[in-house]
């Protein structure tokens, strides 16, 4: 079994000043089903509905549901690093609709904090599974556990995401050293100059380059 997450970014996070449920939450498509994902893989609906009844009755009914701000490395929840408890998850046909409140923890206090700025975040599941490969499709076996729907989320998943966040700064600051804007400059020139086939590569090796001089 492997450790497996996928983000979801049809999620909105919501400030509800009047309503009886006032406070800070999460709601929308937290998990999606019989389509191939951006990660190549795919969950059978029937396999996730099984997890996610497990999920509901031990979890979601108890108030036990948690997610967390930031990607953990395994599938144990961390009380410490909690920001909101997940309050509802059911199917809408084959996604995952879910609702989850952001907590008065320090971590809560945090997304709270970042939501007031106008921050753009995102959501991801977290479980484990072994995967089996099929006409170039990894599918998700029956041993599945899902460990929460939802973690928040801010880093960018692909290196072109990265690359834009470098170019929109002249300057990256770290505790010991800084990246000077000369380097950006650099990669600019690197990507702007790629041709189309080597775009990828240019942008890649730009960010190999940027997280060898953190």
């Amino acid at each position: 079994m492997k450790l497996i997450s996928e983000e979801a970014l049809e999620v909105k996070f919501l400030k509800e000043e009047k309503s009886a449920d006032k406070g800070y939450w999460i709601e929308g498509i937290f998990m999606q089903t019989e389509k191939k994902n951006k990660n190549g893989r795919l969950y059978e609906k029937e396999i996730v509905e099984r997890e996610l009844s497990r999920y509901n009755e031990e979890f979601v009914k108890k108030n036990r549901a948690f997610g967390e701000l930031g990607h953990p490395d395994g599938p144990n929840i961390n009380l410490e690093r909690v920001s909101h408890m997940i309050k509802d998850l059911r199917f809408e046909g084959n996604d995952v609709i879910g609702k989850a409140k952001v907590m008065d923890t320090p971590y809560g206090k945090i997304v709270k904090n970042l939501i007031d700025e106008g921050a753009c975040l995102a959501v991801s599941s977290r479980g484990m599974g072994s995967l089996r490969e099929k006409n170039g499709v990894q599918l998700v076996q029956d041993d599945f556990y899902l460990a929460t729907a939802a973690d928040i989320v801010a880093d960018p998943s692909a290196p072109d995401a990265f690359v834009r966040g470098i170019m929109e700064n002249k300057e990256w600051v770290w505790d010991n050293g800084m990246i000077k804007e000369v380097h950006i400059e650099e990669y600019k020139k690197q990507i702007q100059g790629a041709k189309q086939r080597a775009l990828e590569e240019a942008k890649l090796n730009a960010f190999r380059d940027f997280l060898s001089k953190i």
